[in-house]
């Protein structure tokens, strides 16, 4: 099975979903293992465990299409300080968006770094939905597609897994609109505020 670094690159790491999906993934991988959220100050001390691992797994949301500036720059320090042996990289990754192909692009900036730095690249589980689906009847999905990661990471096999909610892509914007208004109300905002391009009123 060999020791796994389970590495957070969520901006809002410590409350994100990206947390959520790391301890689901933490309790069906057993043991050596350990978590650690990406940080501006804990690179240096990252770049060192990796020395020491066979496996590492990023977890990390979509961000404009890509990887959030707090993996990209994690990226950038692993790139000038790499691990003598390089350990196999695995991605698990969420989007907002319903359809699972849209952390494609992010996944490729991922296997990228590893063809040109030399890292083997394992297995990826791209969660469409990944805002809301463990708030409703389908997070069994996202725990079964969780279970196949953390199996196929255990074993050192390449595996590209997807998951959303078995939702038209209607009937997820009707939730999904209904869901951001009820968010709004509960922190005073109304839909025309929210639809709003202005960050704060004008004077």
């Amino acid at each position: 099975m060999g020791n796994l670094l389970i590495l957070n690159g969520s901006p809002r790491a410590p409350r994100s979903n990206s947390r959520r999906y790391a301890q689901i993934f933490s309790s069906c991988y057993g043991e050596n293992m350990e978590y650690f959220d990406i940080t501006k100050r804990n690179h240096p001390e990252l770049c060192a465990k990796l020395a020491g691992t066979s496996h590492v797994l990023f977890v990390f949301p979509l961000y404009a299409d890509g990887l959030p500036v707090t993996l990209l720059n994690f990226l950038k320090s692993l790139e000038a300080a790499p691990p003598q042996n390089k350990p196999t990289v695995s991605v698990l990754i969420n989007c907002g968006f319903l359809e699972p192909h849209q952390n494609d692009v992010a996944v490729d900036m991922v296997r990228l770094f590893c063809l040109e730095n030399g890292y083997p690249f394992g297995a990826c589980l791209k969660i469409g939905g990944g805002e809301a689906i463990l708030g409703t009847p389908f997070a069994f999905l996202v725990r079964r597609s969780i279970r196949a990661l953390a199996r196929a990471v255990a074993a050192g096999r390449s595996a590209e897994l997807a998951v959303t909610m078995p939702l038209s892509p209607r009937a997820f914007v009707r939730a999904s609109t209904r869901y951001w208004r009820q968010m709004g109300a509960a922190n005073g905002c109304t839909p025309e505020q929210m639809a709003s391009m202005d960050i704060e009123p004008q004077p």
